[in-house]
């Protein structure tokens, strides 16, 4: 499905609009050509004009057959993709007179989210008339994060937004992400690459 997405994002051969193009590529010189002369050396090399930047002046094509374009395009998306670091944001959740015990609970849930990489996001849930005791939430959210300081860095103090006060922390240690995928030491190898 994602091959079709791509598949109308260029525009090739025929559906490129501009009278001279720029092309780029490794089997032809680098220089500005009538659009005629462009498909001729595209038919030429039994593969296809892409259009790669159409707002450049003049556009810039490449002469490449297009579905090997498309599969370097989508291979290029996936290895951006599997870079990429995915922060989950783990939500907990008190009342505002919490007792000790769901505290701790709650505590050391947390603790163990951070120490996965994962994002906590506390809050305090006021039901009905319970907003009245809104400064023992925003104390119970501080407390909760002075408990964590060695484990995680406040993003955002305690804010009140309708009936919930929110304190969110991120984790000290960005390594934390990659303790799951750490390889295990082998025999046979010598050298380690984190």
């Amino acid at each position: 499905m994602k091959n079709d997405s791509l598949k109308g994002q260029h525009r090739i051969n025929e559906q490129i609009r501009a009278k001279e193009v720029r092309i780029v590529g490794d089997e032809v010189e680098s220089k500005v050509y009538p659009i005629a002369q462009a498909l001729k050396l595209a038919e030429e090399h039994e593969a296809d004009l892409v259009e790669i930047s159409p707002n450049a002046q003049p556009p810039v094509c490449r002469i490449i057959d297009y579905s090997k374009f498309l599969y370097q395009l989508k291979k290029r998306q996936k290895e951006q993709k599997a870079k990429q670091v995915k922060v989950n944001v783990k939500e907990i959740r008190f009342g505002p007179q919490t007792d000790d015990h769901d505290y701790n609970f709650k505590l050391k849930h947390a603790k163990g989210f951070l120490e996965d990489g994962d994002k906590v996001k506390a809050y305090v849930f006021f039901k009905g008339r319970s907003i009245l005791f809104k400064e023992q939430g925003e104390v119970l959210l501080l407390r909760f994060a002075n408990d964590l300081e060695d484990y995680a860095k406040v993003d955002q103090m305690p804010v009140l937004e309708g009936k919930r006060m929110t304190i969110q922390l991120s984790p000290k240690k960005a390594t934390g992400a990659k303790k799951p995928a750490a390889p295990k030491p082998s025999v046979a190898s010598d050298t380690t690459e984190e």
